[in-house]
């Protein structure tokens, strides 16, 4: 947002706007997926620990899945140039 505040032409015009929606909405996007998968991959490694699946999943190889967890500096937002 500092970058926009430079740039005070950048802010009305629609083209941006639609672009900032954009990145929000994937954003959004993303984050929903995140948690499903990691709430699938919970529920699959509940299931594969429980009696008879178990017994199942040891015999065909089954094993724990990781969640996903980001890795460091992800949280970071990226530098975006408007170079005009």
């Amino acid at each position: 947002m500092v970058t926009v505040e430079r740039y005070p032409d950048i802010k009305a015009n629609q083209n941006f706007l639609e672009l900032q929606s954009q990145l929000e909405g994937t954003e959004n996007r993303i984050n929903v997926e995140r948690n499903r998968y990691n709430n699938i991959a919970g529920d699959y490694n509940i299931a594969i620990k429980k009696i008879p699946a178990s017994i199942v999943a040891n015999m065909a190889g089954f094993t724990e899945v990781a969640l996903f967890q980001a890795e460091s500096g992800a949280e970071s937002v990226p530098e975006v140039n408007f170079n005009f």
